[in-house]
Parts: C-alpha cells; structure tokens; sequence
C-alpha cells in the first residue's frame, strides 16, 4: 500500500454531511479529566423519529470506537447502511415509529465532533497530538451538554455495545437522575490487561508509520494509512471468533489453485483483513483512533468512583438490561457477569442475556435474531413501565 497525498477524509467537506451541528460550552466550558477546558466545541449528531410533547421517549445510543453518529441510514463516505440498522428504524427493536433517537459523534470523533484533526482555534491549523487527551467520562459529559441543549431533563434510556457499552456504564453511575433504563451490551467495567496489550499494538502500527510524521500528517499532507490499517487489521481479528473465521475462510486460497511462495494474501482470511484495513483509512482519522483507544484503556469504572463496582449503583432508580454473547473473548460473559453480581448486590433492578451465536465481539451489529428478541423485550417492558405510548408520527429533528 502507498501513502496518499493527503488525508482522505479531506475529499470529503464534513460540513456538508446530513444532520445536526451545536456549538456547546459558550456559558460553561466542559472541563476534562485532565484538567483541560474546552469553550465552543462542536458536537456533530443525528436524530430518528419524533420527540414526543413531554420528551419522554429520547433514547440516547452510544456508538463504539469506530462508529459515528449515522446509526441507521447510509452513510455519508462509504454508502453503506447505518451501522445499527438491524436495530433503529420503525418496526425494529429500537422503533423510531415510538422512540426519538439520538446518537452523536462522541468526543475525540472524526465524523464533525471536535477532535485532532478539527482546526485548534488558537494556532488555526488541526489539533494534532496538542488534542487534550480525552476519557470516557469525558464523552458522556459532553453528551449530557448536548441533552441539556436539546432540553431533555430525562432519556427514556441509554444504549450502545462495546465503548457504547462503557458510556451507558459511565452514564449510569454518573447521572441515574436523568434515565430511566439502560443497556450495556458486550462491554465491561474496566479494560483488561490484553485489550490494552491489542490497543497498544495498533497505536504502535500508526505511529512507526513513517507518513504519521509526530502526529502532524494533516499539516505536512500526508497520511498514515499503512500504519491505520494494521491497526484496524488487529483490531478486527478480536472482534470476530475463531469458529466464524474457520466456517467462513478455513484455508481456503484467494484466486488461485496453490500457494506461490510469497508474501501476497494467498489466503483468503489475508485479503478479508487487507480489505479491512484499506477500506477503514478512507473513513476514519489516524489520531482519533489515538486517542479513542487510549479513553478506552483508561475506563475503569470503580475506581473512578471509589473503588467499589456495587456502590456505584446502590439506590440506583434505573432498570438495567446486560447482554453478552458466548463467542465474545474481547468482552467475554464474565465481564458482563460483574457488572451483573455489582447491580444485585445492591438489588437493582436488572435483567442478563447471553446470547449463542459464533460472530465474536461484533454479534451486537449483526443480523442476532434472538438479541433482537430479547432486547425488544426489554425496551418494550420498560416502555410499558414507563407509560410510553406504543407510536407517534415521525418528523425529522427534536
């Protein structure tokens, strides 16, 4: 692969790109786990079906560490469907003919929301690696300012897998006075040891790439795209299982009867991850992927709040949903199970799933009837709880 000229999101005016734009933090900046201020930050987000007159039926979807805010509808750069639209629309598990959704490119993102490659109002050029380091805490805080600017005191509930899944936590300890129900799916309270390990490989791939030039590509135009694409070619081997690998790639050659002794994708499980990896570059910033993979390898729940996983939710008012699935070994069930065991030891209100299905990590954006079925159940219950009406016309924005 050869480095383009320049950044290839460049080819794309993000400014153009549907949906809603809000400068948040004029009154009161958002100040960050490090210590750092940020006044007039952009939040880029996008909204399905209609908020009811009480604003009662908002939910908030969190999206993990490489999606954005087109949750269900195509996306802008590579066309393809919403990267949850087995789940949000009308008549799917998230109804948009009931619910009002939200979901916005979170912090650090590269899809509108400020990051490192968003102008530094103090130099004009892109922030680079002068991008205050951000955490998860952080993203859910900038979150809550966006809640606040749509004047929504409460959201019906919070929702989102794997990073999703560590703000729905985040959310959940943070601030249970503004949601009513919330769903950590394929996540955990803290990073193990080996995901930071795989996190740490791939930051090391960009940054050995030698068009990263100390983070300052955007500036010099150039592009790490070799070293972003081993990164994401890493990263995908531990969203999938090693039985979906074999069923679906085995041994078998890619376009040829024998292998040629070479260093090209004789397999075809190579060409899959070269795919990947090149198709991934053409969406995605080197530097957010920086630093969204370092917030995750911060995440540690209980510590940030005093070292205790229940007293996190104790008195807790919210009713909780877990759902983890049995191939998943980034986020295996016994991650989802101590968030489980944290929430009954102080009789939370909580139900667990563990889904069977061989997909990995990546089971929650797949076609999983049985998640489906069950997350379905859990909103529709809730919903009911709540005095939720089952539809309300759809418009567009809140």
């Amino acid at each position: 692969m050869t480095a383009p000229d320049k950044h290839p999101l460049g080819r794309w005016d993000v400014e153009s790109f549907p949906g809603h734009r809000v400068k948040l933090g004029r009154d009161e900046p958002l100040r960050l786990e490090c210590g750092v201020e940020l006044a007039e930050f952009t939040v880029a987000y996008q909204t399905y079906g209609t908020l009811n007159p009480d604003k009662s039926n908002a939910i908030m979807v969190c999206h993990a560490l490489t999606g954005d805010q087109f949750v269900a509808e195509p996306h802008p750069v590579t066309g393809k469907p919403g990267w949850w639209d087995y789940m949000v629309g009308p008549g799917k598990p998230i109804d948009t003919d009931r619910y009002f959704v939200i979901c916005s490119n979170f912090l650090g993102g590269c899809m509108g929301t400020i990051g490192p490659k968003e102008v530094n109002p103090e130099t004009g050029g892109p922030w680079g690696l002068d991008f205050p380091v951000i955490t998860i805490a952080d993203m859910v805080n900038a979150q809550v300012m966006l809640l606040d600017h749509l004047e929504i005191e409460q959201l019906f509930a919070v929702v989102g897998g794997s990073l999703g899944g560590m703000q729905v936590l985040e959310w959940a300890a943070s601030y249970p006075e503004r949601l009513f129900a919330a769903a950590p799916i394929a996540t955990a309270m803290h990073h193990s040891a080996q995901n930071i390990a795989f996190h740490e490989v791939g930051r090391q791939a960009i940054m050995a790439d030698p068009d990263w030039c100390g983070g300052e590509y955007l500036s010099r135009g150039r592009w790490p795209r070799r070293g972003l694409a081993v990164a994401r070619m890493t990263a995908h081997i531990t969203y999938l299982s090693e039985s979906s690998l074999q069923a679906k790639f085995g041994r078998r050659l890619q376009d040829r009867d024998a292998i040629t002794f070479g260093f090209d994708a004789d397999f075809q499980v190579e060409s899959y991850l070269r795919h990947q990896g090149s198709t991934f570059v053409e969406r995605f910033d080197a530097n957010s992927y920086l630093y969204i993979t370092r917030a995750m390898d911060y995440f540690d729940l209980a510590a940030r709040h005093g070292g205790s996983a229940a007293q996190l939710f104790d008195h807790s008012p919210i009713r909780f949903c877990v759902i983890s699935f049995t191939s998943d070994w980034l986020y295996p069930t016994v991650e989802c199970r101590r968030i489980v065991n944290a929430l009954n030891a102080v009789a939370a209100n909580v139900s667990f799933a563990e889904i069977e299905t061989d997909g990995g990590h990546d089971s929650f954006l797949l076609d999983v009837p049985e998640f489906h079925r069950v997350f379905r159940g859990f909103l529709e219950g809730a919903a009911e709880h709540r005095g939720l009406p089952r539809a309300v016309p759809r418009r567009n924005g809140p």
